[in-house]
């Protein structure tokens, strides 16, 4: 053979060798099928709850602190009510019966077990029970066992969505033209109340920042006579702005919005409104920035006016002021005739002062001049007593190393206080909530709920009993009834996964690791694929919510679902969430080891907490790891592919408040402070702006937003656009051009477009071209 025919044959070895390794190395990279994504789309949450039985217990209450509810079973659901007087738990009626006698009078056929209402009402002798059914209402009484039609014409029911009732619910307030209104529930006579209020100096809005809402923010006194509320002055506030995007020309949306270092932000006038004579009492008090103790805003749900309470006959208003960079609060005692204030006291934080979680822990106790007070002054959230009088302290009620979460009732007659506390049993996870009870004078304190676990307690009206309950992630719901004294009452409900489990579920791994200093213990779960194989590598995916009002994990009872979490692990990956520190539930210290870098976004904690599982675990690929998060995680997982582009090689940015110079300023200045100019001309902000770090960039980053993002306007994202641009960065951008943060109907395609890109780019695979999620409603829940 000549040397031109053996270099021939070298080159074709060459090229068949070649080729067939590539073509092992295809066939070595995985090919996801549309069975692949059904199968994981299979542990949305939209689909596991209907694999779930007897797993909550939504009480509606009864004179008495009797209660019925309603709760989901294989067959459909039963009616339950509940006497714990008697200690008796039995079926609400006989819902054979009920179905056999509808379906006679309708002439439809209706089964015991999937009745046509999810609601009713008992009347108030309470033998019969009001329902709606076949576009009709009914009475139907379980002792004589007939169901007839009820043709009694119905009060009509005050709009829920912009009135706030009267404590005797004779009268609702509502806002009409930038005034408050009065109107009689059983009539239909109306009063106006206020007649000064204008365009953007109106009573009793809720129009501050991203939150818009037509329901207005008052607290009634007791006695049905009067009402505190604010004129919101906005008249020098900056605008922000949106644009449609539709054939033709645009709609312009704009809105008061203001940004941290604003001159002008918004205030508010407090009053009192005599509601009889509709006369308006004005608080001797200079305007003041809309700020509470609990949140951002003085109403955190869009419904309480925070920070406000009455006393019993109406004749004092307490409240509580706070300042614009949340580090000051002033307790005021108001004469509601006069407008007259008392300073009680004041509390000043370093950092930022927060009033615990789900609730404002404070409360005025007219009747012995005193005040129950939460601060985190030695550390940890604790209660005091004060000299409502003389502004002191009394005593410290509760102390140690645990922070009360939420006061749930206080019994002023016995000296009582019922709270949620996190970490006080030790041995067991920090962020368990447990009821408790103690003395004022801190003496007796008492565990309530002493099962391990996250309570989620309901107290019934009178405060006599309440219902408790109780799991883990890895531990679904036991639901009892006790009493006060923490005495078990009757058991109300176990529930039941095995119809779950049978279908392949299983719960994510409680996980605990040490903090970016090796010292401090983190929680977390782990999401790993139901097929695990330990021989195999497989990517991680760290889903991130930095804070710092919550973490990632959020609630930490059970969830069937959390997120797309155990989804994203079916494809492939393990999912990790990792609470990190710069977050509250612990001690003061632990939750402002961010304050004033919010770029911090527990970001080396994530990355601390992989390495030990990839240490752990020999099935974690510690070289291919990603992110994802949205609203403070989008900003989080920019942050990470910029200033940690070694470590996190893909990420996915949703809706990032990526520079809190273009977000609402209650926020920013709560957390990083007010808006300060540094020596180079620029301010605290600029550092943690993602934008300005785009050119560190190496790995593969997704981006999207909504174009009508009224909480984090587009803005903060189209930043990034531009300074990756500008550094000649590759990326991947994602629009929702009519979407507001969440990206409403098109939020499934979010995430599928967001399982294509980690299988795409951290796994190596090929999803299938277009697979479309789709929520599916539970049966058990339709209505005929």
């Amino acid at each position: 053979m000549n040397k031109l025919l053996q270099s021939f044959f070298l080159i074709l070895i060459v090229i068949v060798t070649g080729s067939t390794a590539s073509f092992a190395q295809q066939q070595n990279t995985p090919l996801l099928t549309a069975k692949d994504y059904e199968h994981a789309e299979k542990f949305m949450l939209y689909n596991t709850t209907q694999l779930i039985d007897r797993y909550s217990v939504n009480p509606n209450w009864l004179p008495g602190d009797r209660f019925w509810y309603r709760v989901l079973t294989p067959q459909g659901s039963e009616f339950i009510i509940v006497d714990p007087a008697k200690g008796t738990r039995t079926a609400a009626f006989d819902q054979q019966k009920l179905a056999a006698a509808l379906s006679s009078i309708t002439g439809q056929k209706y089964e015991a077990f999937q009745l046509p209402f999810l609601t009713c009402s008992y009347s108030a002798d309470g033998k019969s029970i009001r329902f709606a059914a076949a576009k009709k209402h009914w009475i139907y009484n379980p002792g004589l066992n007939t169901c007839v039609a009820d043709n009694t014409p119905a009060m009509e029911a005050p709009n829920s969505s912009n009135t706030v009732l009267s404590p005797d619910g004779k009268r609702g307030v509502f806002i009409r033209d930038n005034n408050l209104w009065v109107k009689d529930i059983a009539g239909s006579n109306e009063i106006q109340l206020t007649k000064d209020g204008v365009k953007n100096f109106g009573y009793g809005t809720d129009n501050a920042g991203w939150r818009k809402s037509d329901m207005p923010i008052v607290v009634w006194s007791p006695d049905s006579k009067k009402i505190a509320t604010y004129q919101q002055d906005q008249r020098n506030v900056s605008d922000m702005y949106l644009v449609s995007t539709n054939v033709g020309k645009p709609n312009l949306q704009s809105w008061k919005y203001p940004l941290p270092g604003d001159k002008e932000i918004t205030t508010i006038h407090r009053v009192i409104i005599e509601v009889d004579n509709a006369k308006v009492v004005r608080l001797k008090i200079p305007p003041g920035v809309r700020r509470g103790t609990l949140c951002d805003d003085i109403s955190c749900d869009g419904k309480d006016f925070s920070d406000v309470e009455w006393n019993n006959n109406g004749s004092q208003l307490a409240f509580v002021s706070t300042s614009r960079d949340h580090k000051q609060e002033t307790f005021w005692i108001a004469d509601a005739a006069t407008g007259g204030l008392r300073e009680v006291f004041n509390e000043t934080a370093a950092t930022q002062f927060e009033s615990g979680q789900g609730n404002v822990n404070w409360h005025y106790m007219a009747a012995t001049n005193e005040i129950i007070w939460f601060s985190e002054r030695d550390n940890w959230g604790h209660l005091y007593l004060y000299d409502a009088l003389t502004g002191k302290i009394k005593n410290q009620i509760t102390k140690g190393d645990w922070a009360i979460s939420k006061l749930m009732k206080i019994d002023e007659q016995k000296s009582i206080i019922y709270f949620l506390a996190n970490g006080k049993e030790q041995g067991r996870n920090p962020y368990y909530n447990h009821l408790y009870k103690v003395g004022f004078d801190g003496k007796d304190l008492s565990l309530l709920s002493p099962e391990d676990g996250n309570h989620q307690i309901t107290l019934s009206p009178s405060g006599n009993f309440f219902i408790d309950s109780y799991s883990k992630q890895d531990a679904a719901p036991v639901i009892v009834l006790r009493n006060a004294s923490g005495k078990l009452i009757v058991n109300l409900e176990k529930t039941d996964i095995s119809r779950l489990t049978a279908a392949g579920w299983k719960p994510p791994t409680p996980i605990v690791v040490k903090a970016r200093d090796g010292q401090i213990d983190l929680y977390g779960l782990m999401f790993t694929p139901t097929n695990l194989d330990p021989a195999k590598k497989y990517p991680v995916v760290n889903y991130i919510y930095p804070g710092p009002q919550g973490g990632s994990i959020g609630s930490w009872s059970f969830q069937a679902a959390r997120g797309d979490n155990q989804a994203l692990a079916e494809l492939g990956f393990i999912v990790v969430a990792i609470e990190g520190t710069c977050n509250p539930l612990r001690s003061k210290s632990f939750h402002d080891m961010c304050y004033g870098n919010m770029a911090d976004n527990t970001l080396p904690d994530q990355i601390s907490g992989i390495k030990q599982l990839a240490a752990k675990y020999n099935y974690i690929d510690i070289d291919r790891v990603g992110i994802w998060g949205h609203s403070g995680g989008g900003f989080a997982t920019a942050a990470a592919m910029f200033r940690y582009p070694e470590f996190y090689k893909v990420g996915i940015s949703e809706s990032g408040n990526h520079d809190n110079r273009n977000y609402e300023d209650d926020w920013g200045e709560r957390y990083i402070g007010l808006l300060t100019p540094t020596a180079d001309g620029k301010s605290n902000y600029e550092g943690q702006a993602n934008q300005n770090y785009a050119k560190n960039l190496k790995g593969k980053l997704m981006l999207a937003h909504g174009m009508l993002d009224d909480n984090v306007p587009p803005y903060n994202t189209l930043l990034v656009v531009e300074a990756l641009e500008k550094a000649n960065k590759d990326f991947d951008l994602v629009i929702f051009p009519n979407s507001r943060h969440g990206y409403g109907k098109y939020s499934l395609y979010m995430t599928r477009r967001r399982w294509d890109y980690f299988v795409r780019n951290l796994q190596g695979g090929t999803p299938p071209a277009e697979y479309e999620l789709m929520t599916k409603t539970d049966k058990r829940n339709a209505v005929q």
